[in-house]
């Protein structure tokens, strides 16, 4: 119990620090390059924050675990939407940029309709991680594409150059760190599953979903501190994008095979989210305290949910 314990507590302490890291360097890379702010968001803090998950469940389907892999995706997301977005909203209201609703929302939401649909066979194929694979090149073409059109509307990239070589140097060490922390929080996960007689998936789908949430949240705080809520929405739309297509092939190719049937509710609960969060930011392009504490109160009642579904 005690070895599980520290190599859980050791994994989520260290996976946000890496996974964070990662991401500064690649912001700050990015824009010496002068990427756009909208790309930073979306693409590049996406796949950096999203790097614990598909760590962490591409891990857990070469073990055999299917199950604690979805189960992650999902709790990721959910976490992502309702404990990221909502506690940012309850902090400060988040403000988006209409390009953001229009464009990347509506990219999320069909991916994870694509995912949901995928995995209504409750069974992970290897043709379908394929096919999630092949939208995540579809996906990345339209971020750079939009990308490019706002470079081309506004002339905002000039930014202070960075020395890159150091940059590049963090981000391979702090991708190495998330490696090694998320092997630890996979490892601690499983064995504190099996000595509590828990199935792997209740832990994947709570507190290994919201320890690898961490770095969002981490990204979103500061990102209220600058005053910048369509990093927070481009963050977290990039993350979950990120987590259905790539974590979801990834994951899918390294381990298909049966999920749990119970598991549908959860992909309800998780498409139905991102529906709602759509929705509010749409209303007045923003979300205000009253609907971050909607989606916290979201959050808990999927806990709720998760645990008894799964146990």
């Amino acid at each position: 119990m005690l070895i599980a314990a520290l190599l859980l507590l050791a994994g989520v302490a260290v996976l946000p620090f890496a996974a964070d890291r990662f991401v500064v360097a690649a912001t700050h890379i990015s824009r010496s390059l002068g990427v756009s702010p909208v790309l930073v968001g979306a693409l590049l803090v996406g796949i950096g924050t999203s790097l614990p998950e598909m760590v962490v469940s591409g891990l857990a389907a070469a073990r055999g675990e299917a199950d604690f892999a979805v189960a992650n995706i999902v709790g990721s997301n959910v976490a992502n939407l309702a404990l990221v977005l909502g506690g940012a909203a309850i902090i400060a209201p988040l403000l988006a940029h209409k390009e953001i609703t229009r464009r990347e929302g509506p990219l999320v939401l069909a991916a994870t309709i694509l995912y949901v649909g995928l995995l209504a066979d409750d069974r992970v194929q290897r043709w379908e991680a394929g096919v999630l694979l092949a939208a995540l090149v579809g996906a990345l073409y339209l971020l750079v594409r939009w990308s490019r059109m706002d470079m081309q509307q506004a002339d905002q990239l000039a930014a202070p150059a960075v020395a890159i070589r150091p940059e590049l140097t963090a981000a391979l060490l702090t991708m190495m760190a998330t490696v090694l922390a998320a092997t630890a929080l996979i490892e601690g996960a499983e064995r504190l599953a099996e000595e509590l007689e828990i199935k792997s998936a209740v832990i994947g789908v709570s507190l290994v979903a919201v320890g690898t949430s961490l770095p969002e949240l981490a990204t979103a705080l500061a990102a209220i501190r600058r005053r910048a809520g369509d990093l927070v929405l481009g963050n977290v739309l990039g993350s979950n994008l990120f987590n259905v297509l790539a974590v979801g092939g990834v994951a899918g190719l390294l381990g298909p095979g049966a999920i749990d049937p119970d598991f549908a509710i959860l992909l309800v609960i998780m498409l139905v989210l991102t529906t709602l969060t759509g929705l509010l930011v749409i209303s007045g392009n923003q979300l205000v305290r009253w609907e971050g504490l909607v989606l916290l109160a979201s959050f808990i009642g999927f806990i709720t949910v998760a645990a008894p579904a799964l146990a």
